[in-house]
């Protein structure tokens, strides 16, 4: 793996229990870094892989994606070690993936790319160790150029964090709704994220329906790792709807969640060291 002493890019990933919008806010920060003239690699490690379709992808195309963790030829390549094998086999711990993105990459646009990473979550499946260890090192072997952004969809839940894929990030957004269950996914994800020394951590409360939200949340927020935690808030809206699953068009509308998501790209952009080397 490269020494990213020198990167000048930026790595952050998105967070969160199951159907609190992580996808929606992957693909609309994917789009949003792209049309700024960034260069964005966006990896679904969602085993649901619906990255693909709320950025445009056709269904008919979509259907045909294999995740990465599913390419069962090229772990073994890389890794010397055929998924479901046993604990006593040998096991590379620094697999070269640096031909990844050229051959399971998927070009969306000019500077906007798919890789469908999946997950390693399979019932059944015996020692996981080399679908771990090269989803990891496909995380970790990029060094990036300035302009340039990786940006993960990570799978739902908290139990993620136990991999090790975003070490190294420099900032995570954990996505809530105004809940119970979902603020408590939320601590969890906060707590991991600092384990793994991730210096930026933001707090996306999502589906806001007013007021009466907003004062719930105030009393989530007093939970520990939560108070004085960078929080923004965006509402809940029929647009997303009513543009599903293909979302990215939603920044055209002018509204009070298009607001929302502009702060929150703006301050992100604030903590990227360097400008797009090439504009759109």
């Amino acid at each position: 793996m490269k020494n990213k002493m020198n990167e000048r890019g930026f790595r952050l990933a998105v967070a969160g229990k199951g159907g609190v919008g992580k996808t929606t806010l992957v693909t609309l920060l994917a789009e949003r870094f792209a049309g700024s003239g960034y260069k964005v690699l966006a990896a679904d490690e969602d085993p649901q892989m619906n990255l693909a379709l709320s950025l445009g992808v056709p269904l008919e195309d979509a259907d045909k994606i294999v995740p990465l963790s599913h390419n069962r030829d090229y772990i073994e390549e890389k890794t010397g070690a055929k998924p479901g094998s046993g604990w006593g086999g040998l096991l590379r711990l620094n697999p070269d993936v640096s031909d990844v993105v050229g051959r399971f990459g998927l070009q969306l646009k000019p500077n906007l790319s798919l890789l469908a990473m999946g997950s390693v979550d399979q019932a059944a499946s015996g020692c996981l160790c080399p679908q771990n260890n090269l989803l990891k090192a496909v995380m970790q072997f990029i060094v990036l150029k300035p302009g340039e952004i990786i940006l993960v969809d990570t799978q739902a839940g908290p139990e993620h964090f136990g991999r090790g894929v975003l070490k190294g990030f420099s900032l995570l957004l954990v996505v809530t709704e105004p809940t119970s269950t979902g603020f408590q996914v939320a601590q969890k994800s906060i707590t991991f994220a600092g384990q793994l020394a991730i210096p930026n951590i933001k707090l996306v409360v999502n589906k806001v329906r007013g007021e009466e939200d907003r004062n719930r949340v105030k009393t989530y927020m007093e939970r520990p790792g939560l108070k004085g935690r960078a929080t923004y808030f965006l509402p809940y809206t029929t647009d997303l709807l009513d543009l599903e699953p293909a979302v990215g068009s939603i920044l055209t509308r002018e509204g009070e969640f298009t607001e929302g998501f502009v702060g929150l790209f703006e301050d992100i952009r604030k903590l990227i060291p360097e400008e797009p080397i090439r504009s759109v």
